[in-house]
């Protein structure tokens, strides 16, 4: 039976994570594929770029890596983003999802009543909390 991540990863007892990911059904990621004869070599770099692009999105330190043909390996350090304002936290998450409106109001600086600017500080304490697990 599979875990939760949360019971799996303990960032106070460790930053530091190997992680890997595989294809299924004889799929390609990279490199050849003797069966059907198509190049996928191309995809290498796109998976680099994005793995770069989440890592800085989500404070994570990539200290190596290893793209092979029908998976890839990661060596990761979990950094905290608990020194992040609200506004970056915000950022750093619009750059991969939307947000909730009422935080992007906020990012837009839009006049928000107290009561908002507690929904958005609550909301932006979800987002903190999924940047780091």
């Amino acid at each position: 039976m599979t875990l939760a991540r949360n019971q799996l990863i303990s960032i106070d007892d460790t930053p530091y994570y190997h992680i890997d990911t595989r294809c299924v059904r004889r799929a390609f990621l990279c490199g050849k594929d003797k069966y059907s004869g198509n190049c996928y070599e191309h995809r290498r770099k796109l998976i680099v770029d994005r793995i770069k692009q989440l890592a800085s999105v989500f404070n994570i330190d990539v200290y190596a890596y290893a793209v092979m043909s029908n998976h890839y390996h990661l060596v990761l350090k979990v950094n905290s983003t608990e020194h992040w304002d609200d506004k970056r936290v915000l950022i750093e998450c619009s750059s991969i999802c939307s947000l909730k409106p009422l935080c992007q109001r906020f990012l837009d600086a839009e006049h928000l009543s107290k009561t908002q600017l507690e929904m958005v500080s609550l909301q932006t304490d979800v987002y903190r909390k999924r940047l780091i697990g």
